[in-house]
């Protein structure tokens, strides 16, 4: 039965880093289900879903540190099990900029948490204009049976209009 085991790496960004993670994981035998990287400040960031049987993936959780000290990366991994279908009725898409505020992302998912709506990803940036800091966040959302997408619409354009937000909410493609 194929096991799954979740991989995080953090450290300073160095060309090849990604290269010699996933020949890692090859070695190993095991699967790259899913992954992100990302840089941030000067801090390279990866996260990965592995896929392998016992022998595998005991292999990488027993290899990985020796990797990362290589690399001066801090690493963790803890195994987990494949995700449990729920009754999705939905996808959306959540996308929105305006003026970075303290609290604004607090505010957006606190609403999401408070009709059950599950965020499937979420992607927030900022960018220094003249005058101000900007932000903008893009989330995909799966809304679960019984949660009316208008009722979602309507309380989200209401909060964004409060913090002084501009954006969508849309079934996704």
């Amino acid at each position: 039965m194929p096991q799954q085991l979740v991989v995080t790496a953090i450290g300073p960004d160095k060309t090849g880093i990604v290269s010699k993670l996933a020949r890692l994981v090859t070695e190993c035998n095991c699967n790259i289900i899913d992954s992100r990287m990302a840089i941030f400040g000067n801090e390279f960031t990866f996260i990965m879903l592995l896929a392998g049987d016992l022998a595998a993936i005991s292999r990488i959780e027993h290899l990985l540190p020796a990797l990362g000290l290589e690399l001066d990366l801090t690493t963790m991994s803890k195994r987990t099990t494949g995700r449990p279908r729920t009754q999705v009725v939905a996808h959306y898409v959540l996308d929105y900029s305006g003026p970075d505020r303290v609290g604004t992302l607090g505010a957006i998912t606190g609403l999401l948490a408070a009709h059950n709506i599950y965020i499937g990803s979420l992607q927030s940036e900022t960018h220094a204009e003249p005058d101000c800091v900007m932000m903008h966040t893009q989330m995909t959302l799966e809304l679960p049976e019984g949660v009316d997408a208008a009722i979602i619409a309507q309380e989200l354009a209401v909060l964004m209009q409060q913090l002084g937000l501009s954006g969508h909410f849309q079934a996704q493609q």
